[in-house]
């Protein structure tokens, strides 16, 4: 696990936990913490320890904020639930995808996997909405592209503006339905954004504007 900021770490993520997971992340604001994505679920029990290790008993883990419903993000998603009550939250444009399972949207057979159902607790809507997490708040923001119902997670914590914008980078794939003038779009939504510090799902952690926007905009260059 990497502690990134007082109340923010990361505790799962190739290097972390087993390579096919994603990024996940862990952020505390008081006697409440919020999990970002769930990896695949093959190191479940790594990742358990890690989050346990963080938080003392007495703050509760309330919720399960998932960017998108790819595999690495999500297979652990109802496990992770499962051990500590939280409640899952994602786009109404891709809730069905996980909620019937399906292998190709999720990208689960691209891991060799199958996706199993897993309900969702929370849908967003439309262009996103604000959650009070204990004494912080944490904003969804809806940016596909990379898939349909892609969103990043926006919050000041410690004094910093941290966006968890997890796969900044893509790809774009038809069995994604991926759609590259809306991914155009979003990166300039994020850059707008001026973040801090940029959480990314399989690139790592970027710290200071300037590392944020170079990040960003590589992936605008020669459009």
């Amino acid at each position: 696990m990497e502690r990134i900021l007082e109340n923010l770490w990361q505790v799962a993520g190739e290097g972390i936990t087993d390579p096919t997971d994603a990024a996940i992340y862990l952020v505390r604001f008081g006697d409440t913490a919020a999990l970002v994505d769930a990896g695949t679920g093959v190191a479940h029990r790594q990742v358990h320890t890690s989050i346990s290790t963080c938080l003392p008993d007495t703050v509760q883990l309330d919720y399960l904020f998932l960017t998108h419903c790819h595999y690495d993000h999500t297979g652990g998603a109802a496990a992770v639930r499962d051990a500590f009550g939280c409640r899952i939250v994602l786009h109404e444009r891709e809730a069905d995808f996980l909620e019937e399972g399906d292998s190709v949207v999720t990208a689960a057979n691209w891991y060799g996997a199958a996706m199993a159902p897993v309900s969702v607790d929370i849908r967003i809507r439309g262009e996103g909405g604000r959650f009070t997490v204990g004494s912080g708040e944490i904003t969804a923001y809806h940016c596909p592209g990379h898939s349909p119902g892609s969103v990043v997670y926006l919050s000041e914590i410690d004094g910093k503006r941290v966006l968890f914008g997890q796969d900044v980078h893509g790809p774009l794939h038809p069995s994604l339905l991926s759609d590259r003038n809306a991914y155009l779009r979003s990166l300039r939504k994020l850059l707008d954004m001026e973040a801090d510090i940029l959480c990314e799902g399989h690139y790592g952690i970027f710290r200071g504007k300037n590392a944020v926007r170079r990040f960003i905009g590589s992936f605008l260059q020669g459009t």
